[in-house]
């Protein structure tokens, strides 16, 4: 196997601290990690609405690494919602390490939300939590898509956090000693451990110390008018633009958009439903990772 390609993936879920743990990684110097993250290679039934690497492209990607790179990987969250990804990878290389992320489904859900409203033009056009829910149906059958979505699927919240059977995938295909599970709270709550542990579980010198700077804090829009100018460039501009150009004055134009800022509360009775409802998912992963993760379930 060349050594210019990756042994290790970050294979998910969203909202659970994939983006801080990628650049924990990177910093370390036995672990090489491209400058991109959300890469998604692998997942042939992810469809997804920009381009994506074929494998001379992807692997390019990797070409940086060196010598003293014990380690190289990637970062993509939806890699752990694909039906097919986990036996992709298997057949990419068997023996690659796989590191999942998890949080409590309730907090996913609210925070996939907000991260879809600011995502590039919009994945998400309906900005209530409670009625993107009740969406869920329609868009399962494909209705209601906003035209600017990149991932429809991205919109099924409550599928999103099914987490037993995503990891149940993984363990199937790679065994319990090459899959590496890290829980939410755990990572808030020593963050220099749980980089600690992973490092170990990589094999690489656990005794490296990161800055550990606060990553991917949330966003909200500064202005939905503006972001519905960008929706309604004409086609026929869009033709005489370059692609590349596009993306880059289109994308100036979003990150101005965006500000940092707290997410507010869930509503206390909706938080109570939705972890009422999602008790026997948390169960599930629980009996199958030996852990009480009973605590997501109580309001």
């Amino acid at each position: 196997m060349s050594a210019a390609r990756p042994d290790f993936f970050i294979v998910g879920a969203p909202k659970c601290g994939t983006t801080a743990m990628n650049a924990y990684l990177r910093q370390h110097p036995e672990v090489f990690i491209p400058d991109a993250k959300e890469l998604h290679h692998f997942g042939r039934d992810l469809v997804m609405n920009r381009p994506r690497d074929d494998r001379a492209q992807y692997l390019a990607r990797f070409a940086g690494r060196g010598p003293r790179h014990k380690r190289a990987g990637e970062a993509s969250v939806w890699y752990l919602w694909s039906k097919t990804c986990a036996g992709e990878l298997a057949e990419f290389n068997p023996r690659a390490r796989i590191v999942i992320m998890l949080r409590d489904p309730v907090e996913v859900m609210y925070s996939q939300h907000s991260q879809a409203i600011v995502n590039a033009l919009g994945d998400e056009d309906i900005l209530d939590f409670e009625q993107a829910l009740a969406a869920e149906p329609d868009r399962a059958a494909g209705r209601r898509i906003p035209r600017h979505c990149t991932f429809a699927d991205g919109l099924r919240y409550r599928a999103i956090v099914d987490f037993a059977p995503q990891v149940r995938r993984y363990l199937d295909a790679f065994g319990r000693d090459r899959v590496h599970v890290i829980i939410f709270d755990d990572f808030r709550a020593d963050t220099a451990g749980t980089y600690r542990a992973l490092l170990r579980f990589l094999d690489v010198d656990e005794h490296f110390e990161p800055e550990l700077a606060v990553v991917n804090a949330n966003q909200v829009v500064s202005s939905h008018r503006l972001r519905a100018v960008q929706r309604l460039i004409p086609p026929g501009l869009k033709d005489l633009v370059p692609d590349r150009a596009r993306r880059r004055v289109s994308g100036a134009i979003s990150r101005a958009n965006i500000t940092y800022k707290k997410r507010p509360p869930m509503d206390p009775a909706l938080r109570g439903r939705l972890s009422a409802e999602l008790a026997g998912q948390v169960e599930a992963l629980s009996e199958l990772l030996g852990r009480d993760l009973s605590h997501w379930s109580r309001t």
